[in-house]
């Protein structure tokens, strides 16, 4: 028996990738520790909690997870609900994390600073695979593990507004006025927008959701106005595939956003690429540099960054990580998800080949593990962690048997969602699935599998 074997397996994240890591885990009898750096299970989740997702339930609970809450008497929700944020954390994450099978093992306010080898710092090689992980939470406590699987997700690193991946010019100076991703528009922040003039950059679903809010803010108070501001010259992908998605509630997002546009109920910008932001006068100027140099600028009362997340790999700097560096994904799974390729087409089952680094043991897997690729799908975590665990048990089957059961959006390619017309990209019926492969993605910018996050640079046509 290998020494580490007597280690935990530390998961980093009560979210729902990392809970159901936990009942994984569990159910092979492997002995681990999750670690949340917020004070409740699904802490990222419940920043959201007002937004309803277009997943239904089916898709989004854990198999493993299942399992183990309906050998405590869960009552399971409608599977064909629609779930908000909120009922997600307290319907679904709570109860799961209360398992006495689980609750022992989950520690809270436990935020991971970094994770190496006991001994070791990237440069060391002999006995590399047989020493373990090293893992220092904030407070200074240090844990020995066997394995590391990261679900800590992206949801702490947004993007920046700034079109080149930096930040604006002056864009720490408007703090005060800006937005990140999913504001609770009408509910817990509501003044900060009634009678306001609101600026929403970004072609995501984070995007449509805010915006659809704002419309109807704008409704119910006077003075309210409501512009969006992409980098494309269409909105197409937005606006996605309508009565061909397979999630209803996620065509019609767009099919309302849309709506919206054409009524001049909420005011399009294309080409938006922002330059500089300034204070002017309570209020905030953004100017907008085109791509042949010629600039303009617009005047808002706040700004709303749905630009999308990337992942903080900095806790893993003394790890041997192998990263694509475009995506920072593995580089095995970056091909498989490249938003400059891949828009909604397939996703092929994934699982712990194309998660796996040169540092042997560690596994990022959930919203993490797709970098800044915008085409992550809660269900697709799932399956990623089943395949991890099953490894990590030595069930190398079970491991590399994975499979994808994903709605399809109704939409196909992105440079078809890119063209003047602004139509839906599907033109004609599309081609049978090859075998061996995962039906189409489903979210844009993946917070789960349900509100869309937009990428803040390329970015395709898939949704939820």
């Amino acid at each position: 028996m290998n020494a580490l074997d007597n280690l935990p397996v530390v998961v980093v994240g009560a979210g729902p990738t990392g809970l159901a890591a936990a009942a994984h885990l569990h159910e092979r009898g492997l002995p681990y520790t999750v670690l949340e750096a917020g004070d409740t299970p699904g802490a990222a989740v419940r920043q959201w909690g007002h937004v309803r997702v277009f997943s239904p339930w089916r898709y989004n609970i854990d198999p493993a997870a299942r399992r183990l809450l309906d050998e405590a008497g869960w009552v399971a929700p409608d599977p064909e609900a629609l779930p908000t944020g909120a009922e997600l954390a307290t319907a679904y994450l709570q109860p799961l994390a209360e398992l006495p099978q689980l609750k022992p093992h989950v520690r809270y306010g436990a935020r991971v600073q970094a994770i190496s080898r006991l001994g070791l710092d990237r440069l060391r090689s002999a006995g590399r695979d047989t020493t373990p992980f090293l893992v220092r939470l904030a407070d200074g406590t240090e844990l020995l593990a066997r394995a590391v699987i990261d679900a800590s997700g992206t949801w702490g690193t947004p993007n920046v507004l700034g079109a080149s991946g930096l930040p604006a010019r002056g864009e720490a100076d408007v703090a005060a006025y800006l937005e990140h991703a999913l504001p609770d528009v009408l509910g817990v922040d509501r003044d900060r927008f009634a009678g306001r003039h609101t600026l929403v950059v970004g072609a995501g679903h984070s995007a449509a959701n805010t915006l659809l809010s704002l419309a109807d803010l704008a409704a119910a108070e006077p003075d309210t106005e409501v512009t969006w501001a992409i980098r494309t010259a269409t909105p197409a992908r937005t606006y996605g595939g309508g009565d061909a998605d397979a999630l209803p509630a996620r065509g019609a997002l767009g099919s309302r956003l849309r709506e919206h546009v054409d009524a001049g109920r909420i005011r399009l910008l294309t080409g938006f690429w922002v330059h500089a932001l300034t204070p002017a006068g309570g209020r905030v100027k953004v100017v907008v540099r085109h791509a042949d140099g010629g600039e303009e600028s617009v005047l808002v009362d706040r700004a709303v960054a749905a630009t999308g997340f990337r992942p903080d790999h900095s806790i893993t700097s003394e790890l041997r990580l192998d990263l694509d560096p475009v995506l920072g994904a593995t580089r095995a799974l970056a091909p498989l998800i490249d938003p400059n390729e891949h828009s909604c087409g397939t996703v092929p089952p994934h699982g712990v080949d194309e998660l796996t680094h040169p540092e042997s043991g560690y596994h990022a897997v959930g919203m993490k593990s797709y970098g800044r690729a915008p085409t992550f799908l809660m269900a697709t975590g799932y399956q990623q962690v089943r395949s991890v665990v099953a490894a990590l048990a030595g069930d190398w089957a079970a491991a590399r048997d994975v499979q994808l059961d994903l709605p399809e959006t109704g939409v196909c390619t992105s440079t078809a969602a890119d063209s003047a017309t602004g139509d839906s990209c599907c033109a004609s019926a599309a081609e049978p699935e090859p075998a061996g492969r995962g039906l189409a993605t489903g979210v844009t910018g993946g917070l789960l599998s349900l509100v869309a996050v937009d990428s803040a640079s390329a970015g395709g046509c898939c949704a939820s």
